[in-house]
Order: C-alpha cells, then sequence, then structure tokens
C-alpha cells in the first residue's frame, strides 16, 4: 500500500508521548493544571490522527474500486504527466493531469493521482478519468483531493491505465 500509516502513527505518537511527559513533570490534577491540558491535547491529536488515517484508507479504497472496474487496461503511467498543484477556491488540492495516447484508436485513461506532504506521506488519493482520446492525441483533465489539505502538497501518478 503506498500510505506510509507507519509514519503517520509514529508521528502522533511522538506528539503525544511529549505531551505525556510534560504532564508528569507537572504533576497536577486539576482540570485546567498544564497535565490536564496536556492529556486534553494528546486526546485530540490521536483523535486527528484516527480520523486522518481513516479519510485515507477510504479514498484508497474508493481509488481501488474505480481502477479495478477498468477493463483491459494496459500499464501508460509514462504517458501521464501532472502540473505543478494549486489549490482552488474551496482550498482543496488540484492538478492537471495531461495524458498522451500513442496508440492508433481513441483509448479512455484512468490515472491515480497521489497527493503527499513534503516528506513524501499519503495525505489523500483519487481517480481522475479522460475519456476518448483521440488516436496520437494529448488530452487534459484536473485532479481535486476529496478534502483540503495543507502544508506543502506534492502530486504523483499512483496507478494509470489506458483502455
Amino acid at each position: 500500500m503506498p500510505w506510509n500509516r507507519r509514519g503517520a502513527v509514529r508521528a502522533a505518537a511522538a506528539v503525544a508521548l511529549g505531551l505525556t511527559g510534560l504532564a508528569g513533570l507537572t504533576g497536577c490534577s486539576d482540570d485546567s493544571t498544564p497535565s490536564s491540558v496536556a492529556s486534553k491535547a494528546a486526546s485530540a491529536v490521536a483523535s486527528i490522527g484516527a480520523q486522518a488515517t481513516g479519510a485515507i484508507a477510504s479514498a484508497t479504497a474508493e481509488a481501488g474500486r474505480k481502477l479495478d472496474n477498468v477493463k483491459n487496461g494496459v500499464d501508460a503511467k509514462d504517458a501521464v504527466h501532472l502540473g505543478t498543484p494549486a489549490m482552488d477556491s474551496g482550498g482543496r488540492s488540484t492538478v492537471e493531469v495531461t495524458v498522451d495516447n500513442t496508440d492508433g484508436s481513441a483509448k479512455s485513461f484512468a490515472v491515480q493521482v497521489e497527493f503527499k506532504d513534503e516528506g513524501g506521506n499519503l495525505l489523500d488519493t483519487v481517480v481522475v478519468t479522460v475519456s476518448d482520446v483521440p488516436a496520437h492525441k494529448s488530452a487534459t483533465a484536473t485532479a481535486r483531493s476529496n478534502r483540503k489539505l495543507s502544508g506543502g502538497v506534492k502530486a504523483d501518478v499512483g496507478t494509470a491505465l489506458r483502455y
């Protein structure tokens, strides 16, 4: 699986562990004490990590289902080029997908685009379809993330099928 679950879990655990260590140093138990605040923060980090994990797993499963529906597809990863990721007016990441049909007849393409952070960790994945590209021509489409993504976002081609 292309998503780095272990990295996301380690990051959330490191933050929670750091906050727990801070709580141990204060030794207080009042709801407004640093230990209480740290405990609540650790719970929030764990919750956010679980939500992100679920969103990525859901997006990955949906992309897999879409690609599984392609019949007689051939690997076309070399025929796909991605533009520079941008943000749309709704705050979602977008990237232009260009496909080159080198075949002698019209073909369609299913392209899995993986949105990643600067560390290479998977943030989201989508499948965009470019239909009926004429023989020896190129066509474009826009891949749009399923949700708002923050920080530096890169885009990579996961899987590309020509059919």
